[in-house]
This record gives structure tokens, C-alpha cells and sequence, in this order.
């Protein structure tokens, strides 16, 4: 009896046992792994990017007022107002290009765009120049 109940034991192991079975995954298992990870990505990614043009477009407006404080400080010492920002000692964010489109001694305008964020443009205006599109209200930063 007890020969045949080791046998029999010996059989259940050997015929194909739960441990040899569960020691690694299945190519079908994988396979579903990376296609939940696929999923997950093409549903992050474009979120990423909104979050990514929306921070370039904060800088943009942020660097526009940057410029805006910059042109005060310089018409408080010149009386008049810089096309040149050089001139402005402007501290601009990375990969900010501001054009100052016009400068003259009673106001000016100016734009400014990231090559990351394009086709995004802010601008900003103030004093007696014409308005630059897309700002419409003067000393307020308008983008498009």
C-alpha cells in the first residue's frame, strides 16, 4: 500500500505539475501586457502635448510682460521707448523669440512666439501705437 500511494504521488508530480506550468509567462500573456501598454500611451501622449502647448503659451505671455515692464523701466530713463531688446536688458524664457514690431516715443507693440508652440503667437501693445493682432485691448497680452 504505502508503494503505491508513493507511485501514485510521483505520477501527479511528474505528469505536467502546477509549478512547471507557472514558471514563466505565456507569448499570449505578453503579448496583452504590450497591448494595454500600447493603449495607455496613445492615450497619454496627446494629453502630454496639450499640457506641453499650454506651458508654452503661459511663457509666452509671461515673457510679454517681461518685455512690457522692461520698455517702462527703459521710457522712465530714455523717454522714449525701445525697438532694440538688448537695449531692454530682457530676461526671456527659453526658446521665446519677441519681436518688438513697433517703437516710438508715446508707445509701442510687439509679439512673441515659440518655435514649439507654433502657430501659437501672443502680442501685447500700449500707448498711442495701432493695435497688433491678436491683441485687441491695450496693455493686455492677447493670443491666437
Amino acid at each position: 500500500m504505502l508503494l503505491t500511494s508513493r507511485y501514485a504521488n510521483h505520477r501527479r508530480q511528474s505528469a505536467g505539475s502546477p509549478r512547471e506550468r507557472t514558471a514563466g509567462f505565456t507569448l499570449i500573456e505578453l503579448l496583452i501586457v504590450v497591448v494595454i501598454i500600447g493603449i495607455l500611451a496613445a492615450i497619454a501622449i496627446p494629453k502630454f502635448q496639450t499640457t506641453k502647448g499650454k506651458a508654452y503659451g503661459a511663457s509666452l505671455k509671461t515673457d510679454l510682460r517681461n518685455l512690457s515692464s522692461a520698455q517702462e523701466a527703459y521710457f522712465f530713463e530714455n523717454r522714449a521707448y525701445s525697438a532694440d531688446t538688448a537695449l531692454l536688458k530682457l530676461t526671456r524664457s527659453p526658446g521665446i523669440v519677441p519681436t518688438i514690431v513697433d517703437a516710438t516715443s508715446s508707445g509701442w507693440s510687439a509679439s512673441a512666439t515659440h518655435p514649439a508652440s507654433f502657430p501659437q503667437v501672443c502680442a501685447l501693445f500700449s500707448g498711442t501705437v495701432s493695435a497688433l493682432a491678436p491683441a485687441t485691448v491695450e496693455g493686455q497680452v492677447g493670443c491666437q
